[in-house]
């Protein structure tokens, strides 16, 4: 059995949801959940460190979601 995740990384993980998003977004958005719940779930990974590579991750994800929005770079 895998041991309890630190409640910063339960709190951030949250944030890589993607079902609520229509399906381009989601498609992005997907990638980075699997990496997030991987990096959680590996038992060599533990600490603040994992809470700081979780919220590098999380601001990553959210620059790809917003590069998904505007696919031809246009402001």
């Amino acid at each position: 059995m895998p041991a309890p995740q630190h409640p910063s990384v339960t709190s951030l993980l949250r944030y890589f949801t993607y079902e609520h998003l229509p399906p381009r977004l989601r498609d992005v958005s997907r990638r980075f959940h699997s990496l997030a719940h991987a990096l959680a779930d590996d038992e060599q990974l533990h600490g603040p460190e994992l809470a700081v590579a979780l919220r590098k991750l999380l601001e990553a994800k959210d620059a790809a979601v917003r590069a998904a929005l505007d696919p031809a770079g246009e402001e």
